[in-house]
């Protein structure tokens, strides 16, 4: 059974081709415009793991990891950050929110999938 992983992101263009890059090897993939969504699709869906953007309107990163870690199904799931932040004092905001890990935008399709195949196995 495929992997699910969520992406968070108010920029579709992004969203689209994590989808796609995903989606190429084998994975599901729900799509969320911001934290708020986001949340609500955790709330009846399980996901193996979360990509999300930072700032974002309505609920940003760091609140939308908040809630999702306050999740017991998403206690101990990998979300990685995907952002054009690159800022020490932002990486240790997500890391105290509950992030596994950072990428920066603009990424490659490679490094993605690199840290996702990592991180599910």
């Amino acid at each position: 059974m495929a992997k699910t992983v969520l992406t968070v992101d108010d920029s579709k263009s992004v969203r689209q081709l994590v989808s796609y890059t995903l989606q190429q090897q084998g994975y599901d993939v729900l799509e969320a415009a911001d934290g708020k969504e986001a949340l609500e699709l955790l709330g009846n869906r399980k996901v193996e793991m979360i990509i999300t953007d930072l700032n974002m309107p309505v609920l940003d990163g760091i609140g939308m990891i908040k809630g999702a870690r306050a999740l017991p199904s998403c206690r101990f799931i990998p979300i990685v950050m995907l952002t054009t932040e690159s800022q020490d004092a932002k990486k240790q905001e997500g890391k105290a929110a509950g992030a596994t890990g950072w990428i920066v935008k603009p990424f490659q399709q490679e490094q993605l999938l690199a840290v996702v195949k990592r991180l599910l196995g």
